[in-house]
């Protein structure tokens, strides 16, 4: 069945058909219901590849997730879930359509190609990582790409990302105002995120006139066996502290864990504090005091500004996107 055959069975023309799909108002409600009965009738869909050559309009956008060996991050993480959900959903209310994409980050050079070779009208990147200068060099080629991460010094690509100093100075001031003062961090200080987070912690406790014991760090990535690893450590060289503040809600609740299978309790022992405000940090179990990354903002934000520059129209650079802490169990004494 073509675009034809169903003109020719509603007497109208491929244009007219054409429209009525699409759903523009330029058909009147009694023909675009008639055209589309017939293409329910015998099952015609839309090739939206072949109108896209045809009209010389991409309509793909590709959301890009790097991969890197020594860090690992799984694709299954529950932020990244959570990004490329609202990212889905963004893309589908502005009418575009998503191309997911695993790259090593080796490769990050050459991912104009997705452009050059037609398969995307431009590209959103979840994750700067440590490749900073490589996007640089990117942003260089007026490449349509706009980046999920933190805002750097002489950036030159368009990145959009929540206030990590200030989510990172909420959750320092929240353990100190529930009494700790040997606070423990875990996290990659590596990526520009994270240090930002980090930073603003460290800020806090500074305020209050506390230094953050260089022993109460762990430079780990966001793997959950890590978090786990790296907090039963603490524990067997007798090294207990009375609050934890994690770079991402999966590494507090693998910590969580951990500190349960050396009989501690949260919040009792240790009150503990997270970040992103994932969909299932409500429902762990104690529920997860956790710093709440604006995913929906931050979604609308990439997608508006990507498709300002495929416009052509000048996109100012994005302000950083507030964050707010979401106080629960994790991080109250009863």
């Amino acid at each position: 069945m073509q675009m034809a055959d169903i003109a020719r069975l509603a007497g109208v023309s491929t244009s007219t058909v054409s429209r009525a799909l699409k759903g523009s108002k330029l058909v009147n409600d009694e023909t675009r219901q008639r055209i589309e009965q017939i293409a329910s009738q015998f099952h015609y869909t839309v090739n939206q590849l072949a109108m896209s050559l045809r009209s010389g309009t991409n309509r793909t956008i590709a959301v890009v997730v790097p991969y890197e060996k020594d860090r690992r991050q799984n694709f299954t993480d529950p932020f990244l879930h959570g990004m490329i959900g609202a990212l889905a959903d963004v893309l589908t209310e502005r009418d575009y359509e998503m191309l997911l994409v695993r790259m090593e980050a080796g490769q990050l050079p050459s991912i104009g190609s997705l452009v050059d070779a037609g398969r995307t009208a431009g590209i959103i990147l979840i994750g700067q990582w440590h490749h900073h200068d490589q996007l640089n060099t990117i942003a260089d080629r007026h490449l349509p790409l706009v980046v999920w991460g933190a805002q750097l010094p002489q950036q030159r690509y368009h990145c959009v990302g929540g206030q990590n100093t200030v989510g990172g100075r909420l959750a320092g001031e929240h353990l100190l105002g529930q009494g700790c003062r040997s606070i423990a961090f875990l996290g990659d200080r590596d990526l520009p995120e994270v240090e930002q987070r980090y930073r603003g912690f460290t800020a806090a406790l500074r305020k209050h006139g506390v230094k953050h014991d260089p022993a109460l760090r762990k430079d780990i990535p966001f793997l959950a066996p890590d978090a786990r690893r790296a907090t039963l450590e603490w524990i067997d060289h007798g090294v207990v502290p009375d609050g934890l503040f994690a770079a991402s809600d999966l590494l507090a609740m693998a910590a969580i864990g951990a500190l349960r299978e050396r009989g501690l309790d949260v919040p009792k022992d240790v009150l503990v504090v997270g970040y992103d405000d994932v969909d299932f940090a409500a429902h762990f179990h104690p529920s997860l005091t956790t710093v709440r990354q604006p995913v929906q903002l931050g979604a609308e934000a990439m997608v508006d500004t990507l498709l300002d520059l495929l416009g052509q129209t000048p996109a100012a650079h994005a302000p950083e996107l507030p964050t707010q802490l979401i106080v629960r169990e994790s991080s109250q004494r009863a």
